[in-house]
């Protein structure tokens, strides 16, 4: 559909007829076992909401820190199994 193709149109029309379909809807099952879990246990188990630092790179250190302690926690729950 050359509708559905054009940047102009509603992304909640698009997203409608993608999920009409079965490999549009097969597609965004998917997203439940790639990395939007993990955003969830940040803001919600390490309770990360927002950046506390102003500037690119301040930013990238901070997300650094908080990757790195999602990591060895993950990391500390496996070790014990």
């Amino acid at each position: 559909m050359k509708f559905l193709e054009s940047e102009t149109a509603n992304p909640l029309v698009k997203m409608a007829w993608k999920l009409k379909t079965q490999s549009g809807r097969a597609l965004y099952g998917k997203r439940k076992s790639m990395v939007e879990p993990v955003f969830g246990i940040i803001k919600q188990v390490l309770v990360f909401r927002q950046f506390s630092l102003r500037g690119l790179d301040a930013l990238v250190g901070e997300w650094k820190l908080v990757t790195m302690d999602f990591n060895l926690k993950r990391m500390h729950v496996l070790a014990a199994r």
